[in-house]
C-alpha cells in the first residue's frame, strides 16, 4: 500500500465578479479569475499547474546531470471538449530548453521522465487526457 502524505491545503477568498486570491493559509496568493481580467482563469491555471510542475521535474533531472540550463520555458496547449462541461481532453507541452552541454537525448529524457513518472499533476488528471510534449533544444 502506498503511504499517504498530508494534504494540502488551500483557501479562496471571493474578490467579485469571477475572481479569486488563493494560496494557502498565510502564504503568498495568486489571482485566479475565470474572466481572465486581472489573472488567469481556472483551466489556464490548470494548464499552469501541469506546466511548472513538469518543468521543476525537467530541470531537478538536469541539474542532476550536472548540465545546468540556461534559460528555459514551456508552452501549454490544451484542446477543450466543445460540450458543457468543457473540460480539458488533450494537453501539448512545448519546452524550450537552452544551455551549453545538453545533449538533445537528455533533455528529451528528461521531459519523458517528468510527464510519464514524477509529476503529480499529470498524474492527479484522467489518465484518458493525453499528454503529449515536444522539446526545442538550444532554438532547434
Amino acid at each position: 500500500m502506498t503511504p499517504i502524505h498530508p494534504h494540502n491545503r488551500v483557501q479562496l477568498q471571493w474578490q467579485g465578479e469571477h475572481r479569486f486570491d488563493a494560496g494557502r493559509p498565510g502564504g503568498p496568493q495568486i489571482r485566479i479569475d475565470a474572466s481572465a481580467q486581472t489573472g488567469p482563469g481556472p483551466v489556464d491555471s490548470l494548464l499552469i499547474g501541469l506546466g511548472a510542475c513538469t518543468g521543476v521535474d525537467v530541470l531537478d533531472i538536469l541539474a542532476k546531470r550536472r548540465t545546468p540550463v540556461e534559460t528555459f520555458s514551456i508552452e501549454v496547449q490544451g484542446e477543450r471538449r466543445d460540450g458543457v462541461p468543457r473540460r480539458v481532453v488533450k494537453a501539448h507541452l512545448i519546452y524550450r530548453i537552452d544551455g551549453a552541454g545538453i545533449e538533445r537525448v537528455h533533455a528529451e529524457r528528461a521531459v519523458e521522465l517528468a510527464v510519464t513518472k514524477y509529476c503529480s499533476v499529470r498524474d492527479s488528471l484522467d489518465p484518458e487526457i493525453p499528454v503529449t510534449w515536444s522539446v526545442v533544444l538550444n532554438g532547434a
